[in-house]
């Protein structure tokens, strides 16, 4: 739904608990207690029409008695009361609701929420365990242990971890800013919270654990927002791909469920490790390191086993470990012991006193770009506080260049404490820091995805639409789903992928030798049947035929067999087409299916007749283009055959890149696309082309950019017309704006930036710049005016932006032309662009802020309709103006 009533479920001022008793054991009297014992500071209101009071507290019959609407109704009654005391709460003013209540059945849940939908009341659960909000001490929840205050937002689907996790982090000393059982989802769920815990100043990190996903377009929406602001990281269960139901093609067998979520998670910039331990050690990495050098490591220790645990769980992992070049090794050979390791790691011996160390640190310094994960084993020479003592003025001055791992317990606790205090994470072994290092890594990673916001038509890779549509048409038309071979390759001919030519003959020899003669041997001949999807099934491919007598001979064992092995298939013919060689050719997989909850989605992989043996792929959600692409190929084995080796020369890899923007931009053009497998697609130096295809079409339209889970570019809101005798373009900022859109900044007067953020401003960081230009178009809007410039490019003019809220109901609004440029009416074509914008997306409300001396935006406001709310006087006087939708 939304953040609608969200500050009422976690920030209540009053809770009212249906069903508290004093009955041991029983669920109302956990959830009762938990509450009137967690410290609560306000009103708390038990409903019971069994007792008068409940301990100190008066208790009331009924929803009617209470003296006031509860902000938030906890609910452990019977599952048949559920949806009436929804309707008389939502009555009374109430607008949240912990649904405690197990045994829900569809009607009683649909009940609940047409209950609750008249009155924009919230729901959490039903069947769920209850939250907890520590640092307000509120414990809704009937789990067995209260939450310590902290900043990590914990959220599960499971309600049995809930307690689980609650019982580990109390021994660990872990606190949060929200505990969240979610059951079973029926109004707030992953997206709300996402949206809700993004913006929350107290929670510093979000943890989550998934175990299904109903809405992704929205699920992914608030994932990328709040993982803008915070590290989001998950547990997902559900990893093994057992229970898959077979596929038509290589590519629908290889996307598992579980495969096509690690490729959302990745696309919206979250983290995903596989324990609950890995949660919290990612958590930890991520808040005190998040800023360091995440590209190698270099490891120092004074143990070389410790380091050589360290090195193999690197290797394992691929995290590079920094070579140490002349330069590093002659400051170290300067400072460190003869029998020193001289390699990464660098072993200083462990007889080391605390100035060596000091030393050997000052020389990994002068590598800026590597991180140190610094291992320590106590010893009876230098006492391990000693030694962090004489480190702590060095690593205060970079905290978050260093990880920590002091080995043992008491001996090393109180120079563990220290480096904590100084800010730099710690780990109890070596293999768990090069772990928490490889998940910043992949963090960054993600990251880099989440800033990529391409178009779903790309100009340069027009399809040829008309010959595609004429195509499946026809298929459709015809009854059927899976295209031939030729069928398959004309349309990917059509939409620019390179593709092999291919003939097709009838079932007779003597037709695929005059085809052969004319194309020129060696040739391939392949079955053609609409009953046949995998022709190396039956023996219905044959390689490099050198004449035609050979050929004569394949087409009739071929037709023999697949007469034999499948007596229901009528078999059309053949098709014919040259063997292709290419030198240092690798065989690769390019497909694409529609997964139930993600949609569509692409593969990338090691391809051939052993594709699913070897599940070397792997998946990205469309809308692509050439980075994210790259960023596909470089997640798979095969990658680094690719980049070339020995004798070898590097595979062509942006013209594979540009096979798999084509594939997204069919996916988002063609809706009937339902899979699609290329493969082998052979690539080398030279280039990259199709040499078998197979796609699926259905009329239930499956595919489509409406049904991506990422919103595309909305290249469709891009206008140019006229202005002062030359073209001017209105379109969507987009993220390669933002060196434009800095030079636009630059130009704007000091005053003119005043009036428009309220102070003056002297420079803007990239963070900014980047939060500016790489924004979620569903979320919000930013148009720019551009025009060409003389010398080729472009030069942005104004820009307008609104944040719209996630109910759809509010959007704030901000615009601003170039200095030299005011009076010019620019800025008042980029509210029309705008406000036309908002009118189609359903947005009721345009509001603004703006200060009363700025007379120009106010008489701007007001001819388009604008009234003004309110002005507020203090030091200066600012104006509230709306405009109703």
């Amino acid at each position: 739904m939304s953040i609608r009533h969200l500050d009422a479920l976690f920030s209540p001022a009053s809770v009212a608990v249906f069903g508290a008793s004093e009955r041991a054991a029983s669920v109302g009297a956990t959830v009762w207690r938990n509450l009137a014992q967690g410290g609560f500071a306000g009103r708390l209101y038990p409903v019971n029409p069994k007792y008068s009071h409940l301990g100190q507290h008066k208790a009331y019959k009924n929803t009617d008695a209470l003296p006031e609407a509860p902000d938030l109704a906890v609910i452990c009654t019977p599952p048949d009361t559920v949806a009436p005391l929804i309707r008389q709460l939502g009555a009374r003013g109430t607008r949240a609701a912990i649904v405690v209540t197990a045994g829900l059945d569809k009607a009683a849940k649909q009940a609940m929420l047409d209950a609750a939908r008249r009155h924009t009341l919230r729901i959490l659960g039903p069947n769920c365990i209850g939250m907890l909000v520590p640092h307000l001490g509120l414990n809704a929840s009937f789990a067995h242990i209260g939450a310590q205050p902290g900043e990590l937002a914990f959220v599960s689907q499971s309600g049995a971890l809930v307690t689980a996790m609650l019982d580990w982090a109390a021994a660990r000393g872990i606190g949060f800013s929200h505990f969240v059982s979610l059951g079973e989802r029926a109004d707030v769920d992953f997206g709300d919270l996402l949206d809700f815990l993004g913006s929350d100043p107290k929670t510093r990190a979000i943890l989550l654990y998934i175990e299904s996903i109903d809405e992704s377009p929205k699920f992914m929406s608030a994932a990328r927002a709040a993982a803008r602001n915070k590290p989001v990281i998950v547990v997902k269960a559900g990893r093994s791909a057992a229970g898959q139901a077979a596929a038509a093609s290589h590519t629908g067998a290889l996307a598992g469920s579980d495969a096509v979520f690690d490729a959302a998670i990745a696309r919206a910039g979250m983290l995903r490790v596989l324990t609950l331990h890995d949660l919290f050690l990612a958590a930890e990495t991520l808040a005190r390191f998040r800023d360091g050098p995440s590209e190698r490591l270099i490891v120092l220790t004074n143990g070389g086993g410790a380091g050589v645990m360290a090195a193999d769980e690197a290797a394992a992992l691929n995290v590079p470990l920094a070579p140490l070049d002349d330069a590093m090794l002659r400051r170290l050979d300067a400072v460190l012991p003869g029998n020193w390791s001289r390699a990464n790691p660098v072993d200083i011996i462990g007889d080391a006193p605390a100035p060596r160390y000091v030393a050997a640190m000052e020389a990994l310094a002068q590598d800026t770009a590597s991180a140190v994960l610094f291992i320590h084993a106590p010893t009876a020479i230098v006492p391990s506080t000693q030694i962090a003592e004489a480190l702590l003025p060095q690593v205060a001055k970079a905290p978050h260049r260093m990880l920590g791992c002091w080995l043992g317990d008491r001996a090393v606790a109180e120079a563990r404490r220290r480096f904590r205090d100084a800010g730099v994470p710690d780990f109890n072994t070596p293999e768990e820091a090069v772990r928490a290092f490889s998940f910043l890594r992949t963090f960054r990673l993600h990251q880099a995805e989440l800033l990529e916001t391409p178009p779903a038509r790309d100009a340069a890779l027009a399809p040829d639409l008309p010959t595609i549509r004429a195509i499946v048409d026809a298929v459709l038309a015809d009854g059927r789903e899976i295209l031939t071979e030729p069928e398959a390759k004309s349309l990917l001919a059509a939409a620019g992928l390179p593709v092999v030519p291919t003939r097709v003959v009838g079932p007779s020899a003597t037709e695929a030798v005059a085809v052969a003669d004319a194309l020129g041997y060696p040739v391939v001949i392949k079955i053609l049947s609409h009953a046949i999807s995998h022709k190396s099934d039956v023996g219905g491919v044959r390689l490099n035929i050198g004449n035609a007598d050979e050929l004569r001979e394949v087409c009739t064992s071929m037709l023999a067999r697949a007469r034999q092995l499948r007596p229901d298939a009528d078999v059309q013919g053949f098709t014919v087409q040259p063997m292709v060689r290419k030198k240092h050719a690798h065989e690769l997989i390019v497909g694409a299916s529609v997964d139930r909850v993600f949609g569509p989605v692409i593969l990338f992989g090691a391809g051939g007749t052993a594709v699913e043996v070897l599940a070397d792929r792997a998946l990205a959600l469309p809308p692509l283009n050439t980075p994210l692409a790259r960023a596909q190929i470089a997640r798979t084995r095969i990658h680094r055959l690719l980049q070339g080796y020995r004798d070898e020369p590097a595979a062509d890899l942006d013209g594979i890149a540009r096979v798999l923007v084509a594939v997204s931009q069919l996916l988002a053009e063609v809706p009937e696309i339902a899979e699609l497998d290329i493969n082998p697609l052979l690539a080398n130096h030279e280039g990259a082309v199709a040499l078998d295809a197979r796609v699926r079409v259905s009329a239930q339209r499956p595919a489509g950019a409406a049904n991506f889970a990422i919103r595309p570019y909305p290249v469709e809101l891009v206008e140019t017309l006229d202005w002062r005798g030359g073209p001017l373009t209105l379109r969507p900022i987009r993220p390669e704006d933002e060196a434009q859109h800095l030079a636009f900044l630059e130009r704007l007067d000091p005053e003119d930036i005043r009036l428009r953020v309220f102070h003056s401003r002297r420079s803007i960081e990239h963070s900014e710049l980047a939060r500016l230009t790489q924004i979620d178009y569903a979320r919000e809007m930013a148009f720019i005016a551009t025009r060409p410039l003389p010398a080729g490019g472009e030069e942005t003019l104004g820009a307008v932006r609104a944040h719209v809220d996630p109910d759809n109901d509010v959007a704030e609004f901000g615009v601003i032309v170039r200095s030299d440029l005011k009076g010019s009416g620019l800025g008042r074509r980029l509210m029309g662009k705008l406000l036309d914008h908002l009118r189609q997306r359903g947005t009721r409300r345009v509001e603004g802020t703006v200060l009363q001396e700025n007379s120009a935006m106010l008489e701007l406001a007001r001819s388009l309709g604008f009234q003004t709310d309110a002005c507020e006087r203090d030091d200066r006087s600012v104006c509230r103006i709306a405009l109703d939708l």
